[in-house]
């Protein structure tokens, strides 16, 4: 086994949960974060790539559990929306200022735009987590939904295992770079020879 992965910053509380755990935390935070609960499903995600840079974790296992608990997930969003999220926005919504005209607007909205939207709040925190539950209660088709929302997790899943053990997946010799230049773009990427 590797040895133990000190984790930045707020990220170290995370460990234990990683250290026991491992792939099934990821698995229920991110599940559970998707459909509303509030869990620390994108913070669990870091933490795990992380891990999965140190050589703790397998970055595609991460990658794919990711995926799969995402849109699982978001499902559960959907079908929460679907089945019981318009009569309880129209019973309770008057609480929290959303009435049946904002509500009508927004479903107007949605069925506009609604497939850009599923994608993009991916990547918001809070829109993330009810975005299946808009999707149901404004009825969007579920096979048009669940392509949009694969799409979305597979960007929003890829960005967070892939960027964070990139440095540990070139082959180039790690250079001190410029001042100012983020580190991202340092070194700067070495072009095929087609000689």
């Amino acid at each position: 086994m590797s040895p133990p992965v000190q984790l930045p910053g707020f990220l170290e509380t995370l460990a234990p949960l990683l250290d026991h755990w491992g792939y099934l935390a990821v698995g229920f935070l991110l599940f559970a974060e998707d459909f509303g609960v509030p869990a620390p499903g994108e913070t669990v995600l870091i933490a795990a790539s992380v891990y999965a840079g140190a050589g703790r974790l397998n970055v595609v296992a991460v990658g794919v559990i990711g995926f799969a608990a995402a849109v699982l997930g978001d499902n559960v969003g959907y079908a929460i929306g679907r089945f019981g999220g318009r009569t309880l926005v129209l019973r309770f919504g008057r609480y929290v200022m959303l009435t049946e005209k904002r509500l009508a607007r927004a479903e107007s909205f949605f069925t506009r735009h609604g497939g850009k939207i599923v994608i993009v709040a991916r990547f918001i925190e809070g829109l993330r987590q009810a975005n299946g539950i808009i999707a149901g209660i404004t009825r969007m088709p579920w096979l048009r939904f669940l392509a949009f929302n694969a799409l979305g997790a597979a960007l929003w899943v890829g960005t967070g295992p892939r960027s964070a053990t990139w440095p540990e997946t070139t082959s180039r010799p790690s250079t001190p770079r410029p001042t100012g230049t983020p580190s991202t773009c340092w070194p700067p990427p070495r072009w095929p020879s087609w000689r």
